[in-house]
């Protein structure tokens, strides 16, 4: 009897040294219970936005150089880039202009040979027949497509023509462009600007013959009406009413 007591006290003593670990995670409904890992997660909204907050790295830049920060990009500095910078602006009083003649130009279309004499302003009004002419004259003559034209190119002509004294006849080399046609010259041409103005009706491309371009630049210049364009090897001068500036 006392060997059948310690076979079964040894027997016993053997079992839970085995079954020891799973013994001590079993419940008493005999299911085993998993450890649960606490990473330190939180429920709380604040809580999460706080920590994240805490592990971002802030890196503070400093402030830009003057010199680095953007500048605007006028349209006058891009003409001025485009045409090698602005000659300087005129200098002494504004000229005195005849407000009250009638207004008549002599034109010779360089392009088609027209001759066009034409009274676009009498009486204080612009004559709509006399503008009609012109619109046609000064078409696109690569694919005839015309436009209306600003009437005040025509007062910047024919004061700049009576600054100087010019009486004859004016060439006109360009007038309209339209778009089709502008685009085609500047792509075979670096002088010519892909938003040129010529494509809005309110520039002209001029010579007075006999007259020095120089002078013909410096009456245009005096009436600060527009931009003035010198093109002394070309023997031409640009006109338009568009800002006012000059190359």
């Amino acid at each position: 009897m006392r060997s059948f007591g310690l076979s079964l006290a040894i027997t016993l003593a053997i079992t839970l040294a085995i079954t020891g670990p799973s013994f001590a995670q079993t419940t008493t409904t005999g299911t085993a219970t998993t450890p649960q890992v606490i990473r330190g997660s939180s429920n709380n909204a604040a809580v999460k936005k706080t920590a994240a907050a805490a592990n971002q790295t802030q890196v503070v830049r400093p402030p830009a150089h003057p010199t680095q920060q953007k500048r605007a990009t006028k349209p006058e500095t891009l003409r001025a880039s485009r045409y090698g910078g602005f000659a300087p602006a005129p200098s002494g009083p504004p000229p005195v202009l005849d407000t009250t003649s009638p207004r008549t130009l002599n034109l010779v279309n360089f392009n088609t040979q027209e001759v066009l004499t034409v009274t676009y302003w009498s009486n204080g009004t612009y004559n709509r027949k006399a503008l009609d002419q012109l619109n046609h004259f000064l078409r696109d003559s690569r694919d005839n497509a015309q436009t209306e034209m600003d009437p005040l190119l025509f007062d910047v002509l024919w004061h700049t023509a009576h600054i100087v004294g010019y009486g004859g006849s004016i060439e006109v080399l360009s007038a309209y462009r339209s778009p089709t046609s502008n685009a085609w010259l500047a792509s075979v041409s670096r002088g010519v600007a892909r938003d040129s103005q010529h494509m809005n009706g309110n520039a002209m491309d001029i010579r007075f013959p006999g007259m020095p371009v120089f002078q013909i630049r410096q009456a245009a210049y005096s009436l600060n009406m527009g931009g003035v364009g010198f093109y002394p090897r070309s023997g031409f001068v640009h006109l338009d009413t568009g800002p006012v500036r000059y190359w």
